[in-house]
Formats: structure tokens, C-alpha cells, sequence
């Protein structure tokens, strides 16, 4: 990808999200996303957990096989990172965290809840404030982030989310970067409860249209 924002890109191309996945993950933040996302249909798009082992188990049990290592995750093309209840551990380990090659000028980067303290403290937030979860919220401001008090924020291509039901805001900025506008509604509409489908598409959109480019933005 080139350099600088990364704009809406055609439909044909490949595209790979990895979802970074590490014991103790949330299994809101990394299945939720990975549901969403893979209501887009098409030749070349790839949705993976990666993980930095074979398999990680949840804050409640649950084990899942990584479908992708963090190395892959350095050469995807829209990283997303879940959170979980030994992030900090993970922030605390130098070894992880140099695996952890993320470049915002090539690639679309999130982070959920306590995955913002992983991007705060690869220094990809800067002095761009950020969303988080109210217990992660201390540790981000500790690392030098402005906490913002709201569901999801963007800056060019890194954006955060805060709470674990804002992640199909997450999964929808980067299917609108990557697929326009139209395949965002259409994946949060499938996945909205009936009878509210619209007011929650039409919520959800609202949140995060003003972080997108003017070329994937609502008509």
C-alpha cells in the first residue's frame, strides 16, 4: 500500500485483516470482529487470528488455533488488536512486543479496549487521543493517551474502540476504508437485531463516518 492515508481500494484486490489474539483474549472483541468482517464476500479477502502461539485460551476457557502468527500480522493489510485480561503482561514483554511490527503508513490499524495500551505503547497513538475501556483507561493514560469518553475514534489509519459491544464500529471503519460504505451497512445489517436493524445501522455509521475519507463516507 502507499504511503500516507489509505483510502477506500478496489474490490478485486487481496486484502488481509489479522486479529491479534493473545491468552487471556476477550471473546467479544476478537469473535465479534471476526464475525463481522467476514460477512464480506468476495475473491481475496482474508480475515485471520494471529497469535504468537499455537493456541490461545480466553478470559473464560475458551480455546481457539491461531489461523495466522504475528509475523504474518506485520505483512497484513488491516491489523486489529483484541484485548484481553493479561495485556498488560503482554505490554511487559519485550520479546512480544517486538514482533508486534505494525506501520500505520501501509497498513489500517484498530485496537479494542485494553488493545489501545498495546498501540500506545508501540507509540503508534502519539499525541492522538484514543478510546478505551474504563479498567484499561488509567494504563492508557499512564502511557501518555488522552482518553476519550466515547465508543470509537480514528486518526488517518489507526483507530481505537472502547467497550466490548463497540467492536462492530471497529470491523465497520475498516470494511468501509477497505470495501466503501455500502459493504459496512451491509455487514452491520446482517449482524443488528431485527426490528432495530436500522436505528443500529444508522447509529453505528454515525459514530464512525467522520473518521473516514470523503470518498467512503455516507451519501
Amino acid at each position: 500500500m502507499p504511503d500516507g492515508l489509505i483510502d477506500s481500494l478496489p474490490h478485486s484486490r487481496e486484502f488481509h485483516t489479522a486479529i491479534l489474539t493473545f491468552d487471556g483474549f476477550n471473546e467479544l472483541d476478537s469473535l465479534i470482529a471476526l464475525g463481522v468482517l467476514n460477512r464480506i464476500k468476495r475473491p481475496g479477502w482474508r480475515v485471520t487470528l494471529a497469535a504468537p502461539t499455537a493456541r490461545v485460551t480466553s478470559m473464560n476457557g475458551v480455546t481457539l488455533e491461531a489461523t495466522a502468527t504475528l509475523e504474518e500480522a506485520a505483512q497484513a493489510d488491516a491489523v486489529l488488536v483484541g484485548s484481553g485480561i493479561r495485556t498488560r503482561e503482554v505490554v511487559a514483554d519485550a520479546a512480544l512486543m517486538a514482533r508486534l511490527a505494525l506501520d500505520p503508513a501501509h497498513q489500517l490499524i484498530g485496537a479494542q479496549c485494553s488493545g489501545t495500551l498495546v498501540l500506545a505503547r508501540l507509540g503508534l497513538l502519539g499525541t492522538v487521543p484514543a478510546c478505551t475501556d474504563l479498567t484499561t483507561k488509567p494504563w492508557v493514560q499512564e502511557a501518555g493517551v488522552r482518553v476519550l469518553d466515547q465508543p470509537f475514534f480514528a486518526d488517518g489509519n489507526v483507530a481505537t474502540a472502547g467497550g466490548c459491544l463497540a467492536s462492530p464500529y471497529l470491523a465497520a471503519w475498516l470494511i468501509a476504508r477497505s470495501e466503501g460504505i455500502a459493504a459496512a451497512r451491509g455487514a452491520l445489517h446482517y449482524v443488528a437485531p431485527v426490528g432495530e436493524k436500522d436505528d443500529y445501522v444508522a447509529r453505528a455509521l454515525a459514530g464512525v463516518a467522520p473518521y473516514l475519507p470523503v470518498a467512503a463516507t455516507p451519501a
